[in-house]
């Protein structure tokens, strides 16, 4: 029989499942207080697919594939806005991302154990937007992390193709080497809250009292080799790529374990295929996932019952060795 979280008002939540459902809604039905942390990967607002799509103002260009970008391949895969927007509606965009941060942001504070942490991944261009729906919902903001991405796309058009293509050589040479777009975005911010524990008490207190508050810097030294917020886990040799935003297994046994502890709950409301659940399992954390998109789900039950290691089969001790690692031993 499977384990549950039970409240004084009759409401349950199973233990180390992944469920089908709307994240938000299913939270809103959790017990108060019942998770030790929270970690996921949420919708960055920006249009990377339809699920990222959090906004009403859209049209058929929008998501759409031009003959120019099915030539330039899959780092141009789908047709987002520019950031001046198509029109004057597009500029609400980054307020009602935050207005849809909003709608779980309270459902969050209320399932948390006081002290307990959220960790979240967010865009660059919008994560300010989360931080101001956390904060007014009652978290405490405690600090930007930084995961270094061991590779991204540079998506950025040369300004001289843009003029070439129109037949005006003169202004192609002129404006070589400028471009049109962003740097190349080869980090992305994870958020760290707080659930604020009772006024008059220390962190002590709260660590005694619900098992949360502190963070364990011995296994993020482990993990980084060092105690910065700056993180750069990588994916494993053999991490097979199972969600279009996938996150490495590596770098979200370091947050889980930057933040529990064995036999503690890991709630992860936008599970996608389920990276953030394993590595709760193979910590023995309980966890508790939700997406509403089958094949996420079906792939995330795939992940979580198969027995096979994401790391190399004949390195079966990488992830141990890796994460306690001590500061003193070479990298």
């Amino acid at each position: 029989m499977g384990l549950s979280l039970r409240c004084s008002d009759s409401r349950t939540t199973a233990l180390d499942v992944v469920v089908r459902a709307d994240g938000i809604a299913a939270v809103a039905d959790m017990p108060e207080c019942s998770v030790h942390c929270i970690l996921s990967d949420i919708p960055y607002g920006i249009g990377i697919d339809r699920w990222d799509v959090l906004h009403e103002n859209t049209n058929s260009a929008f998501l759409g594939t031009s003959p120019a970008q099915a030539r330039a391949g899959s780092v141009f895969r789908r047709r987002g806005k520019p950031l001046n927007g198509w029109s004057a509606a597009d500029r609400r965009i980054p307020l009602e991302y935050q207005k849809w941060c909003e709608s779980f942001a309270c459902h969050w504070l209320r399932v948390l154990k006081p002290g307990g942490s959220a960790l979240v991944f967010a865009g660059r261009r919008l994560s300010h937007r989360c931080v101001v729906a956390l904060e007014d919902a009652g978290f405490t903001f405690k600090d930007s992390l930084a995961w270094l991405r061991g590779f991204a796309p540079h998506r950025a058009q040369r300004l001289s193709a843009v003029f070439q293509r129109r037949g005006d050589h003169a202004n192609a040479a002129k404006w070589a080497g400028w471009r049109v777009g962003n740097l190349r975005p080869i980090y992305e911010p994870i958020l760290w809250f707080t659930k604020p524990y009772p006024i008059g008490t220390t962190i002590a207190d709260n660590v005694l009292a619900h098992g949360v508050g502190a963070y364990n810097e011995t296994r993020l030294v482990g993990y980084e080799g060092d105690q910065d917020n700056v993180l750069r886990a990588g994916f494993g040799p053999s991490e097979g790529k199972h969600h279009l935003a996938q996150k490495p297994l590596r770098l979200l046994c370091a947050l889980i374990e930057l933040a529990t502890t064995e036999g503690q709950t890991v709630l992860d409301p936008f599970c996608g295929s389920g990276s953030t659940l394993v590595a709760a399992r193979r910590l023995g954390r309980h966890y508790i996932g939700f997406d509403l998109d089958e094949l996420a789900v079906a792939s995330a039950k795939r992940r979580l019952s198969s027995e096979e290691a994401e790391w190399l089969d004949d390195e079966p001790n990488l992830f141990t060795m890796l994460r306690d690692r001590k500061p003193s031993d070479p990298p």
